[in-house]
């Protein structure tokens, strides 16, 4: 039995900091004490750094299969270590879509075979696959994605009967993306009638503005209501769209939920006229006013999670014209030094940067033993140095695509040690790839 001993950490857990230890054997974390003593174990010395649960990202594109020239499952999952995220749910729009089971098992045993992260994978929906979800065991698969607004393929559902029939019977949570397609494609129209089709990146939020994500979600949420559907919303850009969640009762009781992205809390609309494509996600990033809104709403309860939308694209793709150039960007290696600049900044506090990003993820969905410090739960932990700068450059990211939107930008936060399953994968730079990540169980609806 392998023992590693974490001694003098700043530990950041269930809404308080101590100093204290940690005892992981095996995979396990077997105590958390003030002060622990254990014969043979290997001890690592964090006096001061902090010590987090590992964050869980509910929302990633790792671009595996048919994609992989952006991104595979492997150079992303080690991006992630590498940023503190131990485990991640991927969505179904990649080559074939994982729309059937027999596909979405396919990015399981692919994820298995090299992802260095714990994984999960969404079942995505389509006007015409009920059938095929229903057969789903969602205790061993993240949920169901809904794309019932900008999508790929045929994965836009906008049926009704489909849409009654998977909010009606589907017994999982269903996450949507939200944004009315009918009205981006009538703005977008108008836009190219008034200027033209070599229009700058500052006309997306323009294009895909307030009133389509908010008509969207809207529709969503009411169906949510009708079935008492457990619904999670996520991405959500602008502030209109707050009013449709609540901070009145606890995460556990919630049937309808919302998630936040690390762009729509970091970059606004004038951030298009530095980095144009780069920053071009969907749903677009939208004013100051949306920002500081979406801030407030993650503080206060009305936003649940703190996620990436992690999207890679290469660099001649995000080089194009607006109009061609494809949404989405790569932010998973760096989601927790943003989080932790907002502390710096005086924005957010260390406790609630462990639970936005990976206790509420847990409970949400209900994930088997994980996003806590607690005995008894798996070990997945990363240790963060407060005091180290670290500026991202080309020689030190991991995303396959090579760029990241924070390139040249300096984060007063470094990631020092990733442990996922109680395996010391990520260490100051360095990778142990002896051992993978696991699946992700959940506890059914």
């Amino acid at each position: 039995m392998s023992k590693i001993l974490i001694k003098n950490a700043s530990i950041v857990n269930e809404g308080e900091i101590f100093v204290g230890d940690v005892l992981i054997e095996n995979n396990i974390i077997t105590k958390v004490e003030r002060d622990i003593e254990e014969a043979g174990a290997k001890e690592i010395n964090a006096d001061g750094l902090h010590l987090f649960p590992g964050l869980i990202d509910d929302q990633v594109h790792f671009r595996e299969p048919g994609l992989t020239h952006k991104g595979e499952i492997y150079t992303e999952a080690k991006a992630a270590v590498a940023g503190g995220v131990t485990s991640f749910m991927e969505q179904p729009n990649t080559v074939p879509q994982a729309t059937n089971l027999v596909e979405l098992e396919k990015k399981y045993s692919r994820a298995a075979e090299c992802s260095l992260a714990n994984y999960s994978f969404l079942i995505g929906g389509t006007n015409k696959n009920l059938e095929e979800v229903l057969k789903a065991d969602f205790s061993k698969i993240a949920g169901l994605k809904l794309f019932l607004g900008s999508s790929t393929g045929d994965m836009l559902v906008d049926d009704p009967k489909a849409l009654e029939g998977f909010f009606s019977k589907v017994n999982s949570i269903i996450c949507a993306h939200c944004e009315d397609d009918v009205m981006i494609k009538e703005k977008q129209k108008q836009i190219i009638e008034e200027y033209g089709e070599e229009i700058p990146a500052y006309f997306h939020p323009i294009i895909r503005n307030e009133e389509a994500c908010y008509s969207s979600s809207f529709k969503t949420v009411e169906l949510a209501k009708k079935h008492n559907t457990r619904l999670h919303v996520f991405h959500v850009s602008t502030a209109k769209e707050l009013s449709l969640f609540t901070n009145k009762i606890p995460l556990k009781e919630k049937r309808i939920t919302a998630e936040a992205c690390i762009h729509h809390l970091w970059f606004t609309d004038e951030d298009y006229k530095t980095k144009g494509n780069f920053i071009k996600w969907n749903p677009s990033v939208k004013t100051q006013y949306d920002r500081d809104k979406i801030f407030e709403a993650v503080l206060n309860g009305t936003i649940d999670v703190v996620a990436t939308d992690h999207a890679p694209h290469t660099i001649e793709e995000k080089q194009q014209t607006y109009l061609k150039a494809p949404s989405g960007g790569p932010l998973v290696q760096h989601s927790l030094q943003a989080m932790l600049q907002f502390h710096k900044q005086g924005k957010i506090t260390l406790e609630k940067i462990a639970e936005k990003t990976a206790h509420n993820v847990a409970d949400l969905f209900r994930i088997e033993k994980r996003g806590y410090i607690r005995e008894g739960y798996f070990a997945d932990l990363v240790l963060v140095n407060l005091n180290k700068t670290e500026t991202v450059s080309k020689s030190n990211i991991l995303y396959k695509c090579g760029w990241s939107p924070f390139e040249g930008y300096t984060f007063n936060s470094a990631i020092e040690k990733t442990f996922v399953n109680g395996h010391l994968v990520y260490d100051q730079g360095k990778f142990d790839e002896s051992k993978k990540g696991e699946r992700l169980l959940f506890n059914k609806f």
